[in-house]
């Protein structure tokens, strides 16, 4: 299969089915489309994939997008957007104090440089677009068609460690691994690139505190244990109808939302005078957000929301599909409006959603923090303080 024939699965499929392009300009969406047929008629994959990229962008929908990570080869190296920095997760080898260090730098351009240059590729919202966008800096190929690099000589990452000190990291250039191995196409920002939840549900029993439930996803294939998680959590919900309750979802990065209404009704059903406060941050998407906002609908002020804004806004395109290109890459496409901001559905929005969507307006954050996905121990302290503060 040709390059070519990948841009015309695009324009059969996703350009004619997903809503989010009816509202780009038909000029711009010919400049784009031909521009990626010049790539792919010069047989050049990196900048083809590029301009696929800049291509599905142009919603702005975050749902909608390409995911080169399976068709490219990167550097050893696992960055993430923790908090405001671009974090070194993972590298073979470096300075010591390396790993764990903020990017400043690739060839002496300043990492915010890079990252301005690189929203027209990225997909969604600006918190979306910092948690998929650190993969471009480990790819080679991005960094040529970003103008960091000229594709000749090596590359020199500047990172600096808490201690405000500056290294450089020169890598080998010959030594690339897959896109896949360090970056999952669901990105969560802990170091193990590989990590999946083991299990849909984790408690921690504060005593009169109250109860930290941790729903790491919404995803399950197997359709059977992400339900007897959500029952398992509503009966304890139902069993402390007056205990107040932390949810963590940062990382959840969605599923199906229908499937946690058990939780909702029975976290919404306790006592009147229940408190409950849910852990978010950037690697928070899709359904989950949605059970935030269902949460925030029912329970108003009782509810407390901290950590960072969420992946995504309210309204958005989802459902839809993927499809798998011929050049290794991901097209993740929509179909379906959902607008729970304003409540509003349309001919495109399934039954079994419009049936839910309600009005939410905004979800503004009660309380800002932001953790180390990995870092358990930071976790529990800002859970005693958050449940200390929803008993007064």
């Amino acid at each position: 299969m040709s390059l070519i024939h990948d841009l015309e699965t695009l324009e059969r499929t996703v350009l004619q089915t997903d809503p989010g392009f009816r509202s780009i300009d038909r000029e711009d969406l010919d400049r784009h489309i031909g521009e990626a047929r010049q790539d792919a008629l010069a047989d050049a994959k990196d900048a083809f994939l590029l301009s696929l990229m800049r291509l599905m962008a142009l919603p702005r929908n975050g749902h909608t997008r390409l995911i080169p990570n399976t068709a490219i080869s990167v550097l050893p190296f696992r960055f993430a957007n923790i908090g405001t920095d671009v974090r070194l997760l993972a590298a073979p080898s470096g300075p010591a104090g390396a790993v764990g260090g903020a990017l400043i730098s690739i060839n002496g351009i300043p990492l915010g440089e890079i990252e301005r240059a690189a929203e027209t590729v990225l997909a969604g919202t600006p918190q979306r677009r910092r948690v998929i966008g650190p993969i471009l800096f480990a790819w080679p190929g991005a960094l040529v068609g970003l103008g960091v690099w000229s594709g000749s000589g090596t590359l020199e990452y500047g990172i600096r460690n808490d201690a405000g000190r500056i290294s450089a990291l020169v890598p080998d250039m010959a030594n690339r691994v897959p896109g896949s191995a360090l970056y999952p196409r669901n990105e969560h920002g802990k170091a193990d690139a590989s990590w999946s939840p083991e299990s849909f549900l984790e408690v921690w029993d504060y005593g009169q505190r109250g109860l930290l439930m941790a729903l790491p996803s919404f995803l399950d294939p197997d359709e059977t244990d992400l339900s007897k998680a959500i029952a398992k959590a509503a009966s304890l919900a139902r069993s402390r109808p007056h205990a107040p309750l932390l949810l963590d979802v940062r990382g959840n990065t969605g599923g199906d939302f229908l499937r946690t209404m058990p939780l909702i009704d029975a976290i919404s059903g306790g006592a009147e005078d229940r408190r409950v406060g849910v852990l978010v941050d950037k690697f928070t998407f899709s359904a989950a957000i949605v059970f935030v906002a269902l949460l925030k609908h029912r329970l108003g002020t009782r509810l407390e929301l901290i950590g960072e804004e969420m992946g995504d806004g309210l309204t958005f395109f989802a459902e839809g599909g993927t499809i798998d290109l011929s050049s290794g890459a991901v097209v993740r496409y929509s179909s379906a409006l959902h607008d729970w901001a304003g409540g509003r559905i349309d001919d495109t929005t399934p039954t079994e959603i419009a049936e839910k969507i309600v009005p939410v307006g905004s979800l503004e954050l009660d309380r800002s923090w932001t953790g180390h996905p990995d870092d358990d121990a930071s976790r529990d302290r800002l859970c005693r303080e958050v449940l200390d503060s929803l008993n007064s």
